[in-house]
């Protein structure tokens, strides 16, 4: 792929096997730094939200304002980036989530902050950007491995935000600096993008009209709905313990923010470690089909395993299992539905994923929460079961 601004590379088989990596290293910094600022935040919410009198239904509504504005923005915002290029769709999701950043410092009730969340998640769409972006410049025996470069990426903002979240904690400061800090990275981010970020394809001649007719086209192939269907399936079973831990760690181990902040790092290490540095190797030797169902099987029994923990130690080591196997899903799901898609409606297919799983975050965190209040136990039981039948539909999928 050529670095000049504008041009664009081969098609991804017809290239070489090697892509620009200074290239991809923009973009999966990119990523990084936007999920970063997402990352900072999060230790925040459950508590800050509680400060605003959300009980488990006010805190499912709280992350189902977000994730469902995102199931809007990223299939449009992918079927644009098609259309018209990923560098200026990836910059106007970037301005977005700035946006949506400063509004959360600026909310003072529940309300005003699940305004300002829906804000972020409208135009919350640089992942499936990005995975498209590696989509257009990879080619297909290489692509989970680069895939697995971006869930490294979104791992490692997910380590570091939570940690200075933490750290925010540890000094006293309010969240309106932690939003406002964040939104600062945001800033960051687009002006190193507006400088480095090139662009990978030309605009597409596709005639397809908007997302509805992707989701249509996607969902007509029984390989590829499968394995959409398995995307939503293990975000809805790890959105029960994103959702819910706060409070099962507050009510059975004594977590604070400033602890459950340390925890969701613990829970990023272990994603970084098996999406930078084992995805590629295990997806080469045992098949990616392999590796996506052993990944969301193993979420399904620390997902089981959690609620019953006598101990932290025990939460912990179920969370580390829990956080392998996510680690093993989401490339592994993004590289099979790239595969099952058309090269020239990659942003528009993996966009179409991006909602079905925000689509599970839109809706997971609202049933986790009400499942939650009738029975601790019950959203990690169901998200088990749920990672599991996900499983058994990746090894079903054929092309």
């Amino acid at each position: 792929m050529t670095k000049a601004r504008g041009r664009v590379s081969a098609s991804p088989d017809q290239a070489a096997t090697s892509p620009d990596r200074a290239a991809l290293g923009v973009v999966y910094f990119t990523v990084f730094l936007d999920l970063l600022g997402f990352g900072i935040i999060l230790p925040w919410l459950p508590y800050y939200a509680a400060t605003l009198g959300a009980s488990g239904i006010g805190l499912g509504l709280l992350f189902t304002a977000y994730s469902l504005a995102q199931l809007i923005g990223a299939a449009v915002l992918g079927r644009l980036s098609d259309r018209y290029g990923r560098r200026p769709v990836m910059l106007m999701s970037l301005v977005g989530s700035m946006s949506g950043l400063v509004f959360c410092g600026l909310a003072t009730s529940l309300l005003s902050l699940c305004l300002a969340r829906a804000v972020a998640g409208l135009f919350g769409g640089s992942i499936s950007i990005a995975q498209a972006y590696v989509a257009d410049v990879t080619t297909r025996a290489e692509r989970a491995r680069y895939m697995g470069f971006v869930g490294a990426s979104i791992g490692l903002g997910f380590v570091i935000g939570p940690a200075l979240g933490a750290g925010f904690i540890a000094l006293g400061l309010g969240f309106p600096a932690v939003a406002f800090t964040a939104a600062g990275l945001a800033g960051l981010n687009l002006v190193l993008a507006i400088w480095r970020l090139t662009e990978s394809r030309s605009r597409s001649a596709t005639n397809d009209r908007w997302s509805f007719e992707a989701w249509s086209n996607a969902l007509r192939q029984p390989g590829l709905a499968r394995v959409l269907s398995a995307t939503f399936l293990t975000t809805l079973a790890f959105v029960s313990m994103e959702t819910t831990f706060a409070f099962l760690g507050r009510d059975r181990f004594g977590l604070d923010n400033l602890k459950f902040g340390l925890v969701l790092t613990y829970v990023g290490v272990i994603m970084i470690i098996v999406q930078g540095a084992l995805i590629g190797r295990l997806t080469k030797r045992f098949g990616i089909q392999r590796v996506a169902a052993t990944g969301a099987v193993l979420m399904g029994a620390a997902l089981t395993s959690l609620p019953i923990a006598p101990a932290l130690i025990w939460a912990l080591i179920a969370l580390g299992f829990l956080a392998a196997g996510q680690g093993l899903v989401v490339p592994s799901l993004s590289a099979l539905t790239s595969r099952l898609a058309a090269a020239d409606r990659q942003g528009a297919v993996l966009g179409v994923g991006q909602s079905l799983g925000a689509a599970a975050r839109a809706f997971g965190p609202l049933a986790a929460g009400g499942l939650y209040d009738a029975s601790v136990g019950l959203p990690y039981y169901v998200g088990g079961s749920l990672a599991v039948l996900a499983g058994l539909l990746v090894l079903s999928a054929r092309s």
